[in-house]
């Protein structure tokens, strides 16, 4: 039982510090409040990519890593792709307050770690996070300011292709994602915004333009008088 502890505040570090790594410090002049973003779509619709390619370009958002008790896939790193737990160590953190939200999608549960995202909004930096439909919603109940975006395709044929494509879920678990789809696209008038992935280099000039404008509205800026 101890040595478990141990591994869980160990990964609860990774989660909380690891992931700061990156993070520079504000430029001089820019006097605004930091704002999540969240992307949220159907599973194949590309939000991942879209948010790790707007962290690339731009280096004032951060990427929030999402934590996972499912198995980890080939060629992925624990803390990169995501922070894997095992399904008792993630009870106790899920316990002890340690996230904004947690899901259970597929049989496997799933979570949004706070530390990491209060830290650098406090630093000034914008957090991007990769969530489902009820982890947007709840982002945006705990931080009032949340950006949500929501990613679709142009059609299901493409969704469903997509999904294949990757070649990482069985037959039954594609099935389960095409169904969730059609209440997950049902959703998609909550969002501030909808950008149709259709090419992967456009939608990521569509996030970033969005993330632009939103640190020019009036109502982020840090009065100075």
């Amino acid at each position: 039982m101890r040595r478990n502890a141990s591994r869980i505040t160990h990964g609860a570090r990774a989660v909380a510090g690891g992931q700061g790594s990156g993070v520079r410090g504000r430029g001089a002049g820019d006097k605004r409040h930091a704002f999540p973003i969240v992307l949220s779509s159907p599973s194949g619709a590309g939000k991942t990519s879209i948010a790790r390619g707007v962290i690339r370009r731009d280096p004032r958002v951060v990427y929030s890593v999402s934590a996972t008790t499912r198995p980890i896939r080939p060629g992925e790193r624990n803390h990169h792709a995501y922070h894997f737990f095992s399904e008792p160590e993630f009870a106790r953190l899920k316990q002890a307050g340690y996230f904004v939200e947690t899901a259970r999608v597929y049989d496997h549960s799933y979570g949004t770690p706070k530390p990491f995202i209060e830290q650098a909004l406090v630093q000034g930096r914008d957090v991007i996070l990769d969530l489902d439909i009820q982890g947007a919603r709840s982002m945006r109940r705990l931080f009032p300011g949340t950006v949500t975006v929501f990613i679709t395709v142009p059609d299901r044929a493409e969704l469903q292709r997509r999904l294949r494509a990757r070649k990482t879920d069985a037959p039954e678990v594609i099935r389960k994602r095409l169904a969730c789809a059609a209440a997950e696209w049902r959703a998609a008038r909550e969002f501030d915004y909808l950008v149709v992935n259709q090419d992967l280099k456009q939608a990521i000039d569509d996030v970033t333009m969005i993330i632009k404008a939103e640190r020019l509205r009036a109502a982020r800026r840090v009065s100075t008088t």
